[in-house]
């Protein structure tokens, strides 16, 4: 079928495959950030919040920031306290997805990069109606465009999200709108920002059929890398461990003293071969029920600790993000 896809200069037939922005500049300090002019930190950050430059104006007054969080903390109080009509304003400066702006070639940097990643850019012309029937729907009913935080999400995710919240009252989804105003702020600010290097991952495992630490358990890390240039993902190896007696990785937390970013992860946890050892008792098929359990995990906060655990047995698993 024709699929119709936008650039920022025009609308054209291509293929699938839409072009990506170029590569960001390198990423600012947070204590760099916090000492730089209000003229110099409005240009720097004043695109986090759409087409909004006062909400930097205003949280430089909060510096210096003792984090990333921090920040962004101080950008969202700015929008928080700020009056109805500047945050109607807000949000009426967002643009619609695949809409008219986005096909006319209209859209900011961030906005663009951020609607072709969910897919946007290239849309069926079933899907573009479904599109624009929703934004009419939509904006007649609340007075400002749909927006979601697209980034991580994909064309099904988002017709699922646009279709729930065209029915909210006014005061659901402008609460809603806000807060995904906030989430889309936070990503764009770790685009710009780093982030202090206080991070630090780490994993326990337990042995839920005989009641104790899983001791000896191989455990794979791999992290996601995002294509550039709209091609496949792929993975890159961080590393190979091994649990102690206390069901511990090796060495400590991984991913600490700067090397933890956003992004997502996947444990390989090698349950089969764990049990395998213990004995028949605990490894009574053939064919293992449970080889290798991978678990897919995202990491949104490079500064925040993350504990992500396994408690298994030969039949089953579970995790949570604990501390």
């Amino acid at each position: 079928p024709v699929r119709w896809s936008w650039t920022p200069s025009r609308v054209r037939r291509r293929s699938p495959l839409a072009e990506r922005p170029e590569p960001m500049s390198p990423l600012l300090e947070v204590a760099q950030i916090s000492t730089i002019p209000s003229s110099e930190f409005i240009a720097a950050l004043g695109g986090c919040y759409e087409k909004s430059p006062w909400v930097a104006e205003r949280a430089h007054a909060a510096a210096p920031f003792a984090s990333l969080a921090a920040l962004a903390s101080a950008l969202r109080e700015a929008v928080d306290g700020a009056t109805d009509a500047e945050r109607l304003a807000l949000l009426r400066s967002h643009p619609d997805l695949a809409g008219k702006a986005a096909l006319a070639g209209e859209l900011t940097s961030e906005s663009t990069a951020e609607q072709c990643h969910a897919g946007l850019s290239s849309l069926s012309a079933d899907e573009l109606a479904r599109f624009t029937k929703l934004n009419e729907a939509y904006t007649a009913r609340f007075g400002f465009p749909f927006i979601l935080a697209v980034r991580n999400a994909n064309k099904a995710t988002i017709f699922a999200a646009f279709e729930r919240r065209v029915t909210n009252s006014a005061a659901a989804e402008l609460a809603e709108a806000v807060a995904q105003v906030h989430k889309i702020a936070w990503m764009r600010l770790n685009e710009l920002v780093r982030p202090n290097p206080t991070g630090f991952l780490t994993c326990h495992v337990l042995d839920t059929a005989r009641g104790c630490p899983a001791a000896g358990m191989r455990i794979e890390l791999k992290r996601r890398v995002e294509s550039s240039n709209g091609g496949g993902d792929s993975w890159a190896e961080v590393g190979s461990f091994l649990t102690n007696e206390d069901g511990r990785i090796v060495g400590g937390p991984v991913l600490k003293d700067g090397a933890m970013a956003r992004g997502v992860y996947e444990w390989t946890f090698h349950v089969g071969d764990y049990f395998a050892a213990a004995g028949a008792t605990f490894a009574p098929c053939g064919t293992p029920f449970l080889g290798q359990v991978p678990l897919r995990f995202g990491i949104d906060d490079a500064e925040s600790h993350y504990h992500v655990p396994l408690l298994c047995s030969p039949f089953s698993f579970s995790t949570y993000r604990g501390s």
